[in-house]
């Protein structure tokens, strides 16, 4: 696997880097920590620029090739959050923060990032200008979006955006990636039944507001069954149930509910937003409640676009080779963030393999260091392929 030689020398480096971020790990946009760190280690690499607070905590630097022919700008991003999970993983370097843990490896983005960052600012083999985004809060705070609607794609005048994410389960030193929809949109509901309390002995007295919801919660589902086609993927889920009553003989006056959708394109987001409104409505109707449906839009569908993704894979066989290169992975049903930069800038999202390890998000769940310098080695080819030097 032909590594970058600088990149494997830099292994341990980056590794402490990332284990030092592992232990104080920082949520959403509360992540001052980690971006000083950031910026401390991009002012020693001698990049070109450096700007905080992008996004509110974010960091945008800049790196210049030895020439600038074409004026070409290339956007690399990493995230740099959290999650409120408790560790379990028993490492030495574990979280020192009770109840935060890096759990989806972003502590690794981050690393592998000032890593390219490092060996791009020191060999500026290209063509161009790098512009790096260490972005807050992807997890659940739409970091993304916000430092989009600082301008920072105007601003820098970035041409197209990259970014990568560990995936356990697919090998170390392997990629994956498609064109078009790769993760789903994730959108919330919350429906609020009302209805009439009363004594549990008396239900004839009352308009039962737990069977009216329950009733909804099973019907919630036949949106996926029967109004979707079935070659298409949906997922509908409630995840909370909360009653007014905390007593086993009182019939609740309101129940209220919880969920997510996610979907990998718009129409059947649209539908499925309709759908559960009038499912809800009406379900509630017919047995003398009513009911009201608050939907809020999350990340949208993240979709690579066909020539970004064709300079990925090209970048990711010249690191690990075409054997490891999954050109046709099927699409995920988590929801990312770097969708609202996808929506600003063409670009591509590529997976990284992770190795044997638990899944993102569980307390147990490791990022295998081993990945760096693939990773890294994958920033610093597509730069020099969509920026090639100028002799």
């Amino acid at each position: 696997m032909p590594i970058r030689n600088r990149l494997a020398e830099m292994h341990t480096k980056i590794t402490g880097w990332r284990r030092h971020l592992h232990q104080y790990p920082e949520l959403l946009f509360d992540v001052e920590q980690t971006a000083a760190f950031v910026q401390e280690r991009l002012a020693e690499f001698g990049v070109d620029e450096i700007t905080p607070g992008i996004g509110r905590t974010g960091v945008v630097a800049v790196i210049k090739g030895k020439t600038d022919t074409q004026g070409r700008v290339v956007g690399l991003r990493a995230d740099m959050d959290a999650l409120p999970i408790h560790e379990a993983t028993g490492l030495e370097y574990a979280s020192t923060v009770d109840g935060k843990m890096h759990a989806c490896g972003h502590d690794g983005h981050t690393s592998i990032l000032l890593g390219a960052a490092k060996y791009l600012a020191e060999t500026r083999n290209f063509d161009g200008t790098v512009v790096l985004i260490f972005q807050p809060a992807e997890e659940g705070g739409g970091g993304g979006k916000v430092m989009c609607d600082d301008g920072m794609m105007d601003r820098w005048g970035i041409q197209e955006v990259y970014g990568l994410h560990n995936t356990p389960g697919l090998p170390v030193g392997e990629f994956a990636i498609r064109t078009g929809a790769l993760l789903a949109s994730a959108d919330e509901f919350v429906i609020t039944v009302t209805g009439k309390g009363g004594h549990a002995a008396m239900p004839h007295d009352a308009v039962d507001t737990t069977l009216v919801a329950a009733q909804i919660v099973v019907s919630l589902q036949s949106i996926v069954a029967r109004s979707v086609d079935p070659i298409h993927r949906v997922v509908v889920t409630v995840g909370t149930f909360e009653t007014d009553s905390v007593a086993s003989n009182v019939i609740a006056h309101t129940v209220k509910m919880k969920g997510t959708v996610r979907t990998l394109d718009g129409a059947n987001r649209a539908l499925a937003q309709s759908r559960i409104r009038e499912i809800a409505q009406h379900t509630a109707l017919a047995y003398g409640a009513t009911a009201e449906m608050v939907w809020e839009d999350g990340y949208p569908v993240t979709v690579n676009h066909d020539a970004e993704t064709g300079y990925a894979v090209e970048a990711a066989r010249a690191v690990a080779g075409d054997a490891a290169v999954d050109t046709n992975i099927d699409p995920i049903l988590p929801a990312e963030d770097f969708a609202f930069m996808l929506e600003e800038r063409p670009g591509a999202y590529i997976f990284l393999g992770n190795g044997d390890t638990q899944q993102c998000h569980h307390p147990e769940y490791k990022f295998d260091d081993d990945a760096i310098p693939v990773g890294c080695s994958w920033f610093a080819e597509l730069i020099e392929r969509r920026m090639p030097a100028v002799d």
